[in-house]
């Protein structure tokens, strides 16, 4: 059955970033409906950014612990309390949900915590009920993609979501893929205790960042972990108690089989919109499955935006809650009034161990329509990283020659998120290098690794 229809001035499909776009409906007294199947809050406070840095930043001690020595401190780690770790993750978790309910519902907002499917133009089935509204705004979401593995369906394997379920970390476990999930939960795990293998079908981890960085995530994530990349995963089967994955090596064409307690998938990312039934409202999706929007967040369908990871743009949730704002504003503008969002300064961060973070282009990317500059600063041409003795560190930049506007910044090395918003800063301003090498840095202190890389900018090798 349709069920009733119930009208409102704005209809939002899932929880996370749109619990932003219901504040911004609520604040002009519009009547909202927030269609959620769950977990109400999205991905960034359930099963993504919040309970992974949550387990990480344990990791993190542990693995300081063990690299103490080069310092001259010897430190033993008496027992790390898995069960504690995990539950103060889960009621972060739990928690979040209960405020952000309340939240919503003391607001005024008409919850419906079920599955929605587009029946019409801006018109949903949400359950026995159909919901139809002036302006609709998608921010579903993506869940893990599965590749095309044989034997997968037969297998049990964790995704990003159901290992915040472990009770204990396995003896050994197999991760496919070595992108940002997969690196940072191998992270996690190694320090945990677990025998890591990382399975990786390009050429090195991390393909989206410079090569500089991978390669030194390479070598210190191979100390630590068995890492093959250029290895395509072609089969995985049951073996006793735990599973044997059979893969490629794409260099040789040989195969070979590696064995673990358990098995992670981390090959990405797959759009919700399927779930959503979208193309009945008349919105377009790419060949991948993700929702296609103008620079200013709409769709193909008048009337309907979409935001975060559901566009397969860049996915994090400060790049969401962007979009959200943006789409907001446009959607109550003119076409004249409307605001394009800028991926160009959308900063990113890995918390892999070290830390990675970039922002704007890379050199590859800079390279295609700039005359550019680039500069190396080393962690240890500053005070504060060779008292760190941080050899690998290090910070990159890409500078147009002629304007010397930063193009892109990537650093790797000890608290690399912190010390990217600085140059994040500059560059939502006038973006020249002489901004952050003329203002005064506290000496000794690691900011300094970024002026060193904007003063000692040099033609690049090459390509």
């Amino acid at each position: 059955m349709a069920g009733s229809l119930r009208e409102y001035d704005v209809i939002i499909i899932g929880s996370g970033s749109g619990a932003g776009l219901a504040r911004y409906a609520l604040a002009e007294g519009l009547r909202v409906a927030v269609v959620e199947k769950g977990p109400l809050g999205g991905t960034c406070p359930n099963t993504g950014c919040v309970p992974s840095k949550m387990l990480i930043l344990p990791a993190d001690r542990i693995v300081e612990a063990q690299e103490a020595s080069r310092l001259g401190v010897y430190l033993r780690l008496e027992r790390v309390d898995f069960a504690a770790i995990m539950g103060r993750m889960a009621k972060r978790v739990s928690d979040h949900q209960a405020r952000l309910r309340q939240q919503l519902l003391q607001g005024g907002v008409h919850l419906y915590e079920q599955e929605g499917r587009f029946v019409g133009e801006r018109e949903l089935q949400v359950g026995g009920e159909r919901l139809r509204a002036r302006r609709v705004f998608i921010a579903a979401g993506a869940r893990p993609r599965l590749p095309a593995i044989a034997g997968l369906d037969q297998v049990e394997y964790l995704t990003n979501e159901s290992i915040l379920r472990l009770e204990r970390p396995p003896e050994s476990v197999i991760i496919i893929g070595g992108g940002y999930t997969g690196c940072e939960y191998a992270h996690f795990l190694a320090a945990m205790g677990s025998e890591v293998t990382i399975l990786q079908r390009p050429e090195r981890l991390l393909p989206q960042e410079e090569p500089e960085i991978s390669a030194a995530l390479m070598q210190r994530l191979g100390s630590r972990m068995a890492i093959h990349v250029r290895h395509q995963a072609l089969e995985v089967s049951a073996a006793g108690t735990g599973v044997a994955v059979s893969a490629k090596d794409l260099g040789d064409g040989s195969r070979r089989e590696f064995r673990a307690e358990r098995l992670m998938i981390a090959a990405g990312r797959q759009s919700n919109a399927d779930l959503l039934d979208v193309e009945a409202a008349g919105v377009r999706t790419d060949e991948r499955g993700f929702i296609v929007v103008d620079e200013y967040m709409q769709t193909s369908a008048p009337g309907i935006w979409a935001v975060g990871d559901i566009t397969g743009r860049e996915m994090f949730i400060h790049v969401a809650n962007q979009e959200a704002r943006l789409a907001w504003h446009n959607s109550g503008h003119a076409p004249a009034d409307r605001m394009a969002m800028d991926y160009g300064l959308a900063p990113h961060a890995v918390f892999t161990y070290p830390q990675i973070a970039s922002v704007g282009l890379t050199e590859a990317e800079a390279r295609q329509k700039h005359d550019v500059l680039v500069g190396i600063g080393r962690y240890t041409q500053v005070a504060r990283g060779e008292a760190m003795l941080e050899s690998d560190g290090f910070a990159k930049a890409v500078v147009d020659r002629e304007s010397r506007r930063i193009l892109g910044f990537h650093i790797f090395g000890p608290y690399a998120e912190m010390l990217i918003q600085e140059v994040v800063t500059v560059m939502a301003g006038d973006a020249r290098a002489g901004s952050v090498t003329s203002a005064m840095h506290i000496h000794p202190a690691l900011p300094e690794v970024v002026v060193a890389a904007l003063r000692h900018l040099e033609p690049p090798a090459p390509a």
